[in-house]
């Protein structure tokens, strides 16, 4: 993989966790950490397919797949604390549900 690609990456993943902020400002019943590991993987996933991390030789899968962990473990801790603490359980359901980061963004205006 190119080295200016994975730069790529790194900003719009900093685009993804502002994103998490915003899904995470709600207050509630908080979800369980089997939700909030999901949702950051499922976030971290989103990110990727958005940012044309598509695989066509094991090779580049093996690095996306080392990317995605990075990220997971580098964000991992914060965001666990922030969505189980600060998210509601139906606002994590709902970006759970999500495909994309706009549909993402409208969990946080779900009421």
């Amino acid at each position: 993989m190119p080295f200016g690609r994975s730069l790529r990456y790194d900003n719009r993943m900093k685009r993804a966790w502002l994103l998490c902020l915003l899904i995470v400002g709600a207050c509630g019943k908080g979800p369980s950490d089997d939700q909030c590991k999901q949702l950051l993987t499922h976030i971290v996933d989103v990110e990727f397919k958005e940012a044309g991390a598509a695989a066509s030789s094991d090779a580049l899968k093996a690095e996306i797949a080392k990317q995605k962990t990075a990220v997971s473990e580098a964000k991992g801790k914060e965001f666990m604390d922030t969505c189980k603490k600060k998210m509601a359980k139906a606002r994590v359901e709902c970006a759970l549900a999500a495909n994309d980061k706009e549909s993402m963004a409208k969990c946080d205006e779900a009421k």
